[in-house]
């Protein structure tokens, strides 16, 4: 039994034929080219296989094949160098195993090609500054036609949003509670420990409390709840209309004449303009008592005295300042995750690539906002 099945397993293995003719090279292959045939080949055969293909005068006759699949045709496809060769012998059954391999080579050349073309680039180039443009289009269309829904919402205002509103509010902002602290906190200690060690060694170590003030309520404070919600209320906006886009929810509303802006946007936006600047506030006060105790534990300083200087060294205009930062972070942050949400496409793709898209854009254009503020407050506060 064990000679018979080696005599099959020779029988079947892929092997080739060459035979010199008045014509050429006569090379015919037999076995089974197939993932499984091929695991027993010889190792000399892709040796041979490719000595013999860079014969032009070489015929091929593939009609004495046992089997073939798509590993055994993606073999001979790399070794005839990603052409089907000139006299090439050919069953009709066999020929759907070569059809597709000329279509993918040649979608994949253009596109190796495309980045080393220096046309090519720039047109990339301009494509991307045309979808910037058409982007903030999009946003300022928005931003027109959640005015009208306000002036609207002022003239009946029997139809204002009220629990959509604190709805939000309360996502946004009471259930951010318990992260905002922790990171507060932490950002506090690690900036107090931080600047101490490098005071304490000009002997200016009273001055972690001007450090610690203006930093965590001029910019700290407001910069990272809003970095913070960014990723966890502005994902959860995208997602949510996004959903909607994909049930067919939006469109079921236009159908019923509901705007879609009046009743999921605007309360977004309001609910993140209203409570941005309270977690921004809350934010301020632990990352405050953080760095104050680490002030405590590494540089003695009582926490009667950073209390009592606190006030003295932080003018009240950088409190305004850290309000209106919040606000403008939050409707930003609302601006961008309904934007995103509002452009995903049906189907589940699109939805996380504009979740995705919605934070990154959200913290970078937090980011380019508070360098604009502290470009025009430079001198106010300080």
């Amino acid at each position: 039994m064990n000679s018979a099945r080696s005599k099959l397993n020779a029988t079947d293995s892929p092997c080739l034929r060459a035979a010199h003719s008045p014509g050429g090279l006569d090379i015919a292959l037999m076995g089974d080219w197939t993932t499984l045939g091929l695991t027993t080949r010889d190792r000399n055969l892709e040796r041979s296989l490719l000595e013999y293909a860079r014969n032009p005068r070489a015929s091929w006759n593939l009609c004495e094949l046992k089997q073939l699949d798509h590993t055994g045709a993606l073999l001979l496809w790399h070794a005839w160098g990603r052409a089907l060769p000139d006299k090439l012998q050919i069953p009709r059954a066999t020929q759907v195993y070569f059809a597709h391999l000329p279509q993918a080579d040649a979608r994949e050349l253009p596109r190796n090609c495309e980045w080393r073309h220096p046309q090519q680039s720039i047109a990339r180039l301009g494509k991307g500054v045309l979808q910037l443009l058409e982007e903030l289009r999009d946003v300022i269309a928005l931003i027109g036609r959640l005015f009208f829904d306000t002036v609207d919402l002022a003239r009946h205002p029997h139809r204002w949003p009220g629990r959509e509103i604190s709805a939000g509010i309360y996502r946004a902002g009471a259930q951010a509670v318990g992260i905002l602290t922790l990171v507060g906190f932490l950002i506090g200690v690690v900036l107090s420990y931080l600047s101490g060690d490098q005071l304490r060694r000009f002997g200016a170590e009273h001055y972690v409390v001007n450090l610690l003030g203006i930093g965590c309520v001029r910019e700290l404070g407001p910069l990272l709840a809003a970095i913070l919600v960014a990723g966890r209320s502005g994902s959860s906006m995208t997602a949510q209309l996004g959903v909607m886009r994909l049930n067919e929810e939006l469109d079921a509303l236009t159908t019923i004449g509901v705007p879609a802006t009046q009743r999921l946007i605007l309360p977004k936006v309001f609910a993140l303009a209203l409570s941005q600047p309270l977690t921004g506030l809350l934010t301020t006060a632990v990352a405050i008592l953080g760095g104050m105790a680490a002030a405590h534990l590494s540089l003695d300083i009582a926490y009667s005295s950073f209390l009592h200087e606190l006030p003295v060294v932080v003018p009240l205009a950088n409190y305004w300042i850290g309000l209106a930062k919040g606000v403008v972070f939050g409707t930003i942050i609302a601006l961008v995750a309904c934007h995103f949400g509002l452009r995903v496409k049906p189907n589940t793709e699109s939805l996380g690539a504009g979740t995705t898209q919605s934070v990154v854009t959200a913290i970078s254009s937090v980011l380019i906002a508070d360098a604009v503020f502290a470009v025009l407050f430079s001198h106010v506060g300080i």
